[in-house]
């Protein structure tokens, strides 16, 4: 009907309002761009104007209500795709131990403060349960928009999150009886029973079923199909949960869970992403509707009471909570600040409190009004909490390592009485895992090196193995010259945390521009930036790291390249053995090699855009010869050059291979160092940084091996002349995949068949059975010749140019 009065001219209603409700919330959304706010904040304050409590634009609530269910339901969606069953794993202890003091404490908090003063117990514990919870939507909607959502604060707000999205079930149950209504004690038993039988069917198809559903629509290559594949399990899935009494929106991650659990999952979220931004905005514009700015403006102490009161008890229970289970005060601070506002899930308890003949204080439509009111307020004002909160964390966090650092005279003393007169050594920062392992390598080894840590415990394991350290903030230029950072030869850097890693690297690179400097982090998305502060190479991910790290410092103290090879095979077998397998402190490492004397005179040296030797040619640093600085070879590209031309230009990303004394690199050292103001962009995408190039065999038995999440090239046998079969086998270099699916198809949000690695750069690209072709696009765009398919089971190469497998 609507329809054809569509045609015949006339509006439909819904419509009318659809579009009011999209037209304000796009407007107000850009307006909160302009003046640097939260996008949130925005679709709130648009459902406030549009409401049926101010300018009235807006009547039809149902309507509005089933847009915002649907906008939950896909944004924790989203957001369970960005997750993982193993990372859920991780945080058990926060889910069920955190989330049930959370909880626990906070009904108890407000039950007793309304008991002083005489509210019924059943009012107190109805709204008790109402403060209890905290808007999932919002808060990880914030979290994911800052990339914060694997932070330790996102990993503890999601903890307790989803403990509230489970305790919802059963206050969902308690409510009615607490009015007298209910099914009991068995009801709540059955409900729960339900629910835990489809969360574990629910896992259980994540891990058997899944995967091989959405790979074979996957290979239709029809972007329809697979969107409407990945709605159909996303809105089954919550109504499969919901049927079970389970809250939709927990349903709905755990449908994100299911297709995490595919290699097709950021595909299935560059599908759905468009869908979801458009239908949580929804959901913030309605929560903003309910609120009454008549009610708010003459209301405001009591509003601002219970603001007050909402604050302080949930600050203070979750910061305890958190606490309780052994995380930092810093931590503890940022995630209760975060989870300071009251859910939306507590809207649905009100409605169901109010059926039962409850509401909020016991005061009718007026306790409901400023419960709602109460919430709407703290909801706007939660990006700006959680701002305050990173903010006194930061405070907490520099407070608490100043407490555990020796004065600057202190360090000095500690470092004059041990006799560090190093060069051509290696500075381990951080004393974690990795730099535990590189220590024993080295030691054994006879390289020189240093330890500096933050860490008295970890100081104090060092000293107890008679190795040499320092304590102290490594960031910081006073430890470093008092090291030797001038003579040091190579920085390794293995801090976890990005902001120290950077720090230290942009210090150590201005201090001595010629010393090679390796960071481990733990994700790739830091690389780039890593790179920037002046990091050579920038290696990420667990324990394939740590062999990584060390094969690149024997790499740079010449070590037979064979020798490197067979330590980092016995490295990786028995799933890293020899790496966690604890040793004596006096027992020598199966490591061990041993370096020659001529190991330490040369330095590998990445030239810069804003260094004075970039743009300058050969013959120009043929003259440092006279004062004992030999160029030994130049790598462009992962080409080689051991005798270039005279005339040839050097070009920022050239490796220059040289030799000399330690005196020698300092004297020249202004020749390497990059100028603060031409600083340039990165030197390499991410995925380029992480490539590191080996030998590579040159006979006709071959193949390309994975190793970890790195492809690389392998020789089967000595046989020679390769060249026969393909001319380009020298281009091919160990690298890693530069996204999870298909690189551009991903930014574009298009669908893909099979995937496709490039053995120059990593780029990861779509088939030609793809309707894109990016993988063969790449090649024509940049030349790289050889590809090797991703696919399980395959292990075939291709040259584009001579057109060949391998």
């Amino acid at each position: 009907m609507s329809f054809l009065l569509f045609f015949a001219g006339e509006v439909p209603q819904f419509l009318t309002e659809i579009v009011a409700l999209i037209v304000a919330g796009a407007l107000i959304a850009y307006i909160s761009f302009r003046l640097r706010l939260v996008p949130i904040v925005g679709f709130l304050i648009a459902g406030i104007l549009i409401g049926p409590n101010a300018l009235g634009l807006i009547r039809d609530q149902e309507i509005v209500d089933a847009t915002a269910e649907i906008g939950v339901i896909l944004l924790l969606f989203t957001i369970g795709i960005e997750f993982s069953l193993e990372k859920l794993a991780r945080i058990q202890k926060l889910i069920f131990g955190g989330g049930s003091l959370q909880v626990g404490l906070s009904t108890l908090a407000v039950m007793g403060l309304l008991a002083l003063f005489g509210v019924d117990w059943r009012v107190a514990l109805f709204t008790g349960f109402l403060v209890a919870l905290s808007s999932t939507a919002i808060v990880l909607k914030v979290l994911g928009d800052a990339g914060e959502t694997n932070s330790e604060t996102g990993q503890a707000s999601l903890g307790l999150l989803i403990f509230q999205d489970l305790a919802i079930v059963v206050m969902v149950m308690v409510v009615p009886m607490l009015g007298g209504e209910g099914g009991g004690a068995l009801g709540i038993v059955w409900a729960l029973t339900k629910a835990f039988l489809i969360i574990a069917a629910v896992l259980l198809v994540a891990r058997r079923i899944m995967p091989k559903v959405l790979e074979m629509v996957a290979t239709t290559c029809s972007p329809e199909l697979f969107l409407l594949t990945v709605i159909a399990i996303c809105f089954g899935t919550a109504y499969l949960t919901s049927l079970a009494g389970v809250s939709l929106s927990l349903g709905a991650f755990l449908a994100g869970l299911l297709v995490s659990e595919s290699r097709f999952s950021q595909h299935a979220l560059g599908e759905t992403l468009p869908l979801q931004i458009l239908f949580s905005a929804t959901f913030f514009v309605s929560v903003g509707m309910l609120l009454d700015l008549r009610f708010l403006v003459t209301n405001m102490p009591l509003v601002a009471a219970a603001i007050a009161v909402v604050l302080v008890v949930k600050i203070l229970t979750t910061a305890a909570s958190i606490k309780a289970l052994g995380y930092k005060t810093a931590t503890a601070a940022a995630a209760a600040l975060t989870l300071a506002q009251i859910g939306e899930f507590s809207f649905v308890l009100e409605r169901t409190g109010r059926t039962a003949g409850l509401t909020p204080l016991g005061w009718g439509a007026a306790g409901s009004q400023t419960f709602i009111a109460a919430t709407v307020v703290l909801m706007i004002a939660t990006p700006f909490l959680m701002k305050i909160g990173e903010r006194l964390s930061k405070k907490i966090a520099k407070k608490s390592i100043a407490a555990d650092l020796p004065k600057d005279e202190e360090v000095a003393e500690q470092v004059g009485s041990h006799t560090f007169d190093l060069e051509d050594h290696v500075i381990i920062a951080g004393y974690g895992q990795a730099a535990r392992f590189l220590a024993r390598v080295l030691k054994s080894s006879n390289i020189p090196f240093i330890i500096m840590t933050l860490s008295p415990e970890g100081a104090n394991e060092a000293e107890s193995d008679d190795l040499p350290v320092v304590r102290g903030d490594y960031s910081k230029q006073f430890l470093l010259e008092l090291v030797g950072v001038a003579k040091s030869k190579m920085l390794v850097v293995g801090d976890d945390g990005v902001s120290m890693a950077h720090r230290t690297t942009s210090v150590a690179r201005q201090l001595n521009p010629t010393m090679r400097i390796v960071v481990r982090t733990r994700y790739i998305a830091d690389a780039g930036h890593l790179t920037e502060a002046g990091a050579d190479v920038v290696i990420a991910e667990e324990l394939e790291s740590i062999v990584q790290v060390f094969g690149e410092v024997l790499r740079d103290y010449q070590i037979p390249a064979q020798q490197i090879d067979d330590y980092e095979e016995l490295a990786r077998k028995n799933g890293y053995a020899a790496l966690l397998k604890a040793e004596p402190a006096d027992a020598e490492t199966v490591f061990a090699c041993k370096a020659d004397e001529d190991c330490f005179d040369t330095r590998t040296i990445v030239v810069r855009e804003s260094t004075p030797l970039a743009g300058k040619t050969i013959a120009d640093l043929r003259v440092l010869e006279n004062d004992g600085l030999l160029l030994q070879s130049l790598n462009r590209a992962g080409k080689y050059l051991e005798s270039p031309a005279q005339d040839l230009a050097i070009e920022p990303g050239d490796e220059l291979v040289l030799s000399g004394s330690t005196e020698s690199f300092i004297r020249h050292a202004e020749l390497f160092r990059h100028k603060p103001e031409k600083i340039a962009k990165a030197a390499a995408a991410a995925r380029n940084v992480q490539a590191s190039t080996g030998e590579i065999a040159t006979n006709n038995d071959y193949k390309f091996v994975d190793t970890g999440k790195a492809v690389e090239f392998v020789s089967e046998n000595q046989t020679p002349n390769a060249a026969a079969v393909c001319a380009h086998l020298d281009q091919a270099r160990r690298v890693y995949p530069s996204a999870d699916g298909c690189e551009d198809c991903l930014r574009i949000g298009d669908s893909w068949v099979h995937l496709r690695i490039c053995l120059t750069c990593g780029h990861t690209g779509c088939c030609d059975t793809s309707k894109n072709k990016h993988a063969t696009a790449h090649f024509h765009e940049f030349g790289h010749p050889l590809i090797k398919s991703l696919e399980k089971n395959e292990d075939w190469a291709w040259c584009y140019i001579d057109e060949t497998y391998l």
